[in-house]
């Protein structure tokens, strides 16, 4: 399957239906009156979000989606049709941006999460409506309203618990591939992942979402190599797990590459929690094993972990590593999400509508 994480659509809802002008005429009836009935309302445009898809690939075929319109009104009091709506079928994780490319219209960030992306137009009124104690016989009806026309990009960001960032070579897909039941290329070049993939790993009869991106590069930020493009995937994950190539030219440059690409990115992304893994150690003997690990140390500021995916030496160590950073992360966004019940609850106007 084509993995694809931003596109273009064009959408417009179904506009109303015009109300109708028509009077009731019938043998022996002498004054039938006004029977014109009103239009249909148009249908909407309606994002929800799915499970079963990680890639935006179906838009790619179709970029134009048009509600249908609703029926006029006919006679005899019958009211049209309404339109059908469209539903757009949308992963997980997918953000709604405006025209602009800035303003975000909705983050759909669970499964059945639904956004009225263009409301259809209201049907007009038929001459039944107009009907009055001086007017007994009014020619008039209301056209329809017009639908909504727009455009959006739709921009895909992976729900994972955590994220792999590396150089490329750096063992990122041969860890995943090591731990969970993922098939991602692996080969002995640079940029051998061109595109996201996701596994479910498991320690301690726990399970959780690992998303492994193309390789960074120096410069990345600048769009060098494949850029900071897949960055977004990552910006959602609880912890970021940093692999570092330990039979590299320099390790500790390559540690502070990535680190220098985070915060060229923006946002909270370099904040994130971070485990620095020096990896391929099967490779090292015991002396170079230490030695690096003391100078990353000395370089990042924190605990570095040593790790081998080819033979699995430490692998479990990491896994109960992330594990216990995710628990965390879970943790905080629960505490965040009461405190924000408790002061809607505190503050009337928050989190309640008006009604009469």
């Amino acid at each position: 399957m084509k993995f694809l994480d931003l596109c273009k659509v064009y959408i417009r809802s179904g506009g109303g239906g015009a109300g109708c002008v028509s009077f009731r005429r019938e043998k022996f009836i002498e004054y039938g009156g006004p029977n014109g009935g009103d239009g249909g309302n148009g249908g909407s445009v309606i994002a929800v979000a799915v499970d079963g898809l990680n890639t935006l690939i179906d838009f790619r075929y179709q970029q134009h989606f048009f509600a249908q319109s609703g029926q006029h009104g006919m006679g005899q009091g019958m009211t049209g049709k309404t339109g059908e709506d469209i539903i757009l079928r949308l992963p997980v994780g997918t953000e709604i941006i405006d025209e602009d490319e800035e303003t975000v219209i909705a983050d759909l960030t669970e499964v059945g999460q639904e956004v009225v992306l263009a409301r259809g137009g209201n049907g007009g009124w038929g001459n039944l409506h107009f009907k009055s104690a001086t007017n007994q016989a009014p020619r008039r009806a209301n056209p329809g309203q017009e639908g909504v026309e727009r455009t959006i990009w739709l921009r895909l960001k992976l729900i994972a618990d955590a994220g792999l960032l590396g150089m490329p070579n750096a063992g990122k897909s041969t860890f995943l591939a090591a731990t969970s039941n993922a098939r991602p290329k692996i080969a002995d070049y640079p940029f051998t992942t061109l595109v996201p993939n996701l596994g479910v790993v498991g320690v301690d009869n726990v399970e959780f979402v690992v998303a492994d991106i193309p390789g960074l590069i120096e410069g990345a930020s600048e769009g060098r190599g494949l850029g900071d493009m897949f960055l977004g995937h990552v910006e959602r994950c609880n912890v970021l797990l940093h692999l570092v190539d330990g039979t590299s030219g320099d390790p500790m440059q390559d540690c502070r590459t990535i680190v220098e690409e985070l915060e060229a990115y923006g946002g909270d992304l370099a904040d994130k929690p971070r485990i620095t893994v020096l990896n391929k150690i099967d490779a090292l003997d015991a002396e170079e094993r230490a030695f690096l690990k003391d100078e990353m140390e000395a370089s990042t500021g924190g605990p570095v972990m040593l790790m081998s995916g080819v033979s699995g030496e430490g692998v479990t160590d990491v896994l109960r590593a992330l594990r216990a950073e995710i628990d965390e992360g879970r943790l905080r966004a629960r505490v965040s999400a009461a405190a924000g019940t408790e002061e809607n609850a505190d503050d009337p106007a928050e989190g309640t509508s008006w009604q009469p």
